[in-house]
């Protein structure tokens, strides 16, 4: 086979849209220039091989992640889950991960430690979940970035309850900011509005 292989600029341009539209960036196209990555892209593409996907498996049972001087207040241990992304939605052992939100939240504001009580007794996820994502953005939705309004969303994952170090109750959430996954934590003292669900697993 020739390698003297060319490309048109409408060509190119149509490649580099690809890339971009796929969530490549520039230190992950020039990888696939290296060795022979293009020509196992190619065995996928006439059909001599074919893909499968990593299975994904999140330990709920490990200890969360805790910033220099924090505690662990509360943190609702589980097992090791297999974790799968179907579409728009995410699963945890066959079991689609909703978002909530108390009736006050839909109408307006709830303090956070009043919210928590409403919370006791449901599926919360521990943020084992949360940093999960973080390491593996690709497995996130695309629904997941704003609400039904267009509002950023802040998916907050009260399975684990973090004390500050100066002794304030902390819940941390997944949020898109900045081009990027993040996180962040809320103080159980403000108030929490529509834009900030509990990610719960469906029963």
């Amino acid at each position: 086979m020739s390698n003297a292989f060319t490309m048109t600029t409408g060509q190119a341009h149509e490649v580099a849209q690809a890339f971009g539209r796929n969530g490549w960036d520039n230190e992950q196209v020039k990888k696939l220039s290296e060795g022979d990555f293009l020509r196992l892209i190619l065995d996928v593409l006439v059909g001599r091989v074919g893909i499968k996907p990593i299975e994904q498996a999140v330990d709920f049972g490990a200890n969360p992640f805790l910033p220099d001087g924090w505690k662990v207040e509360e943190h609702h241990k589980g097992q090791v889950a297999k974790l799968e992304r179907k579409g728009d939605d995410l699963y945890i052992d066959s079991k689609k991960i909703e978002f909530w939100l108390s009736r006050e939240q839909k109408r307006g504001v709830i303090t956070g430690n009043i919210l928590r009580a409403k919370l006791k007794g449901k599926p919360t996820i521990n943020a084992n979940l949360l940093d999960h994502l973080l390491k593996n953005p690709h497995l996130i939705p695309e629904a997941w970035k704003k609400d039904e309004n267009g509002n950023t969303r802040y998916i907050f994952f009260w399975g684990t309850i973090l004390r500050g170090s100066v002794g304030f109750l902390y819940v941390r959430c997944l949020c898109w900011r900045g081009g990027r996954w993040g996180w962040r934590c809320d103080g159980l003292g403000r108030g929490f509005g529509g834009a900030g669900p509990a990610a719960l697993a469906a029963s």
